[in-house]
């Protein structure tokens, strides 16, 4: 039967790394589907069960049950006692009450003549047969396998079955044959205009019994699937929609969604009704450090601030320095009022970039209320604002970096707010003095060393500090060598296109890129630890549009375009200082049927750690990444796992100056 779901609430820092966590949303209800006393609910692309009996409810996604998300269609065969899902992509599953599931990715995988998308299901005896865009597809249920494919070489929207015929609605009309006849022929298919008028009808009384019932039923979600971009503050994600500045065509509704202790609040919305114009593409946000309940977003409709998620007012081009990217004949002005990042600075002032505007690129909100504006020739085309400012972030030396995303000029910039000085960079010349063919850049960040990266769409790129001042700087394609035997090197991530950077712990680079999943490269920048795709890992999908770290666990969320979903690393934040009261290892002890990783936080960075036993005996060494290492419970001289024993942690920082100890039971 299906059980509900125990949501892990608990301690985030326990949690094993490697571990995956998927945070979806259930809101939008498009298809239901009654097996018994359980409800199968396909909501906002995503599923889940609710019992009626015990009111219980069991969420799935590619984390437990499923293969594959995206949802587009499912149905219920009460004959093979199992759920048919189909997916966006054409993959499908299927699923049983016990929720065990079984993939059939043969068509996924298989190229045929004619459009491949599934417009409906029927369900008949044991037999799911699927409307495609080029005829018939019947799938056995019960052997879970392929039966046959009828070509009827047009779009096929619905399948119904009466007596000893089966129909077709296509796009010709609707085509009828004997069911004992050969289908795969076609010409076994006719024309006809004599069929049952509700052999196309799909029975959905359940959904209007349920419907009120399941819109009540909580699954401890996000309202939206959007996370276009995402700062972690205060043990809080705060993330925000994403759409227009991306590249991403269709308009996004404003939301502001907060993830705390494993519960999300959403943010008062549908702000249309408030202001009178546009509420959509929220694009960043950002959290007063004076007062954590105040937060400000921006995006394409101007800016939002709100106090304990309720809004307070809104900045656009009728009541503010922020101009419109529309001209002054033009209609719905506030609705293209591009605020396309915004930044706090440590004092509580926000800063705004505003693009295409016939105002000034550069905003500040001053924590007096009072506003002030910044003019560079260097942010301007013709007599507008750069096309797409974005990625503002300040580095350790107070200034304040973002970039211009848009083809006509792609670059960098920073400013420094104390002396009003800008600095511009137009030109990618690599160390080869190779002009490097940018046509945007899309995200910026500061690594441990006080380097600058900039993730652009044909790779990442390095300014390092001692080059910030100069007109046209070198920037640094990182060669990593091919290690063949020849001198021979590549360039890091060539050509591929980064939408998302950050920097952990151990100063290791988290790569979000478009279409190419995630890579983790190491602290010095030359080899790659990780490359996380949809098809080899857990990752929901390739295309990356956010990025965020918790630096405290390792927690490494990830905003694509079908969800959010997070990976446990083995890189903390480091400690100034190694103590007692914040150096300990996890699970502690280790009891026999435990075979991941053991893993020590709280340590500085790059420190040294040994693991011995009891009367000194060395069994594993290594150094930390970022403040934490981990152990895999093996004796590093003959690879085997040690026996029951308290072992001791030693712990040095990287100028070998003595930490703590902790220890580390273990039980065989």
């Amino acid at each position: 039967m299906i059980w509900a779901l125990t949501l892990l609430t608990g301690v985030v820092q326990a949690a094993s790394i490697g571990t995956w966590k998927s945070y979806l949303s259930y809101h939008d209800i498009t298809e239901i589907e009654r097996a018994g006393d359980v409800l199968f609910v396909l909501a906002s692309k995503n599923l889940y069960a609710y019992n009626t009996a015990d009111q219980s409810v069991q969420t799935f996604s590619k984390m437990d049950a499923l293969s594959d998300c995206g949802i587009a269609h499912i149905a219920w065969n009460p004959t093979a006692k199992r759920l048919i899902i189909i997916y966006e992509n054409y993959n499908i599953d299927l699923l049983d009450l016990s929720s065990n599931s079984v993939n059939m990715s043969e068509y996924y995988n298989k190229s045929v003549i004619g459009d491949k998308v599934v417009n409906s299901i029927y369900i008949y005896n044991q037999y799911a047969y699927l409307a495609t865009g080029f005829g018939i597809l019947k799938l056995d249920m019960s052997k879970a396998e392929f039966s046959d494919t009828y070509s009827l070489a047009c779009n096929t929207t619905a399948v119904g079955i009466s007596g000893n015929s089966i129909y077709a609605k296509t796009e010709k009309g609707v085509y009828t044959a004997l069911i004992t006849n050969n289908l795969i022929d076609p010409n076994s298919w006719a024309l006809t205009t004599s069929y049952p008028q509700t052999i196309f009808d799909k029975d959905t009384s359940v959904w209007d019994e349920y419907i009120s019932t399941l819109q009540a039923v909580s699954t401890d979600g996000p309202q939206y699937n959007y996370f276009g971009f995402m700062r972690f503050v205060n043990n809080q994600l705060f993330t925000v929609v994403g759409g227009y500045g991306a590249g991403i065509e269709e308009y996004r509704a404003g939301a502001v969604q907060v993830l705390s202790d494993g519960n999300w609040t959403i943010y008062e919305d549908h702000l249309e009704n408030v202001t009178n114009y546009e509420y959509k593409d929220l694009m960043s946000i950002d959290v007063d450090p004076r007062n954590a309940t105040h937060v400000f977003a921006s995006g394409r409709t101007g800016s939002y601030e709100f106090r304990d998620g309720k809004f307070v007012q809104a900045f656009s081009s009728n009541n503010s320095p922020l101009g419109t990217a529309l001209s002054s004949t033009q209609s719905n002005q506030e609705s293209y009022t591009l605020v396309e990042s915004l930044k706090f600075d440590s004092e509580g002032n926000l800063w705004l970039l505003n693009s295409q505007s016939a105002t000034a690129p550069l905003h500040v909100y001053k924590s007096d209320g009072t506003w002030e504006s910044f003019e560079n020739e260097n942010l301007m085309s013709g007599d507008r604002t750069l096309g797409a400012l974005q990625a503002l972030t300040f580095d350790s030396r107070g200034l304040l970096w973002f970039a211009n995303s848009h083809w006509t000029k792609p670059s960098l910039h920073a400013f420094n707010p104390q002396t009003e000085e800008f600095y511009s960079y137009f030109n990618f010349i690599n160390e080869d003095g190779t002009r490097v063919d940018v046509n945007a850049v899309q995200c910026v960040a500061e690594d441990k060393n006080g380097d600058i990266w900039l993730g652009t769409n044909v790779g990442p790129l390095l300014l390092e500090q001692e080059h910030f001042a100069e007109t046209d700087p070198e920037f640094i394609q990182v060669k990593v060598p091919r290690n063949d035997g020849t001198t021979y090197a590549d360039y890091l991530l060539t050509g591929v296109n980064i939408s998302a950077v950050a920097i952990d712990g151990g100063n290791r680079k988290w790569f979000a890129t478009k279409g190419n999943g995630v890579y983790l490269i190491s602290a010095d920048n030359l080899t790659q630890l990780q490359h996380f795709t949809a098809e080899n890992s857990m990752l929901l999908s390739n295309n990356i549009e956010s990025i965020a770290l918790n630096e405290s666990t390792g927690e490494v969320f990830f905003g694509t375009d079908k969800g959010l979903c997070s990976y446990i690393s083995d890189a903390t934040s480091v400690s100034e200082e190694m103590t007692k009261d914040n150096v300990w290892a996890y699970p502690n002890p280790v009891r026999p049927d435990y075979t991941g990783l053991i893993t020590i936080v709280g340590l500085s960075y790059n420190a040294d750690v040994k693991i011995v036993t009891s009367n000194g005996t060395l069994v594993a060494e290594g150094r930390s990444n970022g403040g934490t290492f981990t152990w895999d419970g093996c004796d590093q001289n003959n690879g085997k796992r040690v026996a029951s024993g308290v072992y001791m942690v030693q712990t040095a920082t990287e100028e070998g100056k003595k930490g703590t100890v902790c220890k580390i039971a273990i039980i065989r």
